[in-house]
Parts: C-alpha cells; structure tokens; sequence
C-alpha cells in the first residue's frame, strides 16, 4: 500500500513540473513561434499535460488573455501530494 502511495505522490510531483514546464514553453512559443525545438517539446509536454487541463480550461474560463489552470492544476496536485505524504 505505501508504495502504491509513494507512486502516486510521485506522479503528482512529475505532473506538477510538467504543466509548469508547459506554461514556460506556451510563453515562448508565442514568442518565438519559428522555433521549431521549442515547439516539438511544447507539443510533446502539451500531450503530457492535456489529460489534467482539458476538464479544468471546461470549468475555468480565461481572465482576459491569460489561461491560470495551468496554476489551478498545479495547485490541486499539490494538495493531493500533500495529503498522500501524510499517509507516508
């Protein structure tokens, strides 16, 4: 049991670094749109993150110009990973 937990705070923290990686590449794709590196790991860390902002971009609307469920996502994993780790 406490592996399986230990594996699920994990994927937590991995899921947190990329949806945070992915808001840096969405920002510098936009700035540098010719960038072809920078857009193929955009789309690769965009398939990765997907599955957790989809549902959340459904429910949050964008303030203005700017997308924050990348930040609500981020936050909801870490008060999942905060309350797996007390179960560690």
């Amino acid at each position: 049991m406490t592996i399986f937990i230990y594996a699920i705070y994990l994927l937590c923290q991995v899921l947190t670094f990329a949806v945070f990686i992915n808001a840096i590449l969405s920002w510098i794709v936009m700035a540098s749109p010719r960038n072809r590196f920078v857009i193929s790991l955009y789309l690769v860390f965009r398939q990765i993150t997907n599955p957790i902002l989809a549902p959340l971009r459904r429910i949050i609307p964008l303030i203005g110009m700017v997308d924050i469920t990348p930040i609500v996502a981020i936050i909801i994993l870490q008060i999942i990973a905060q309350v797996l780790s007390a179960y560690l």
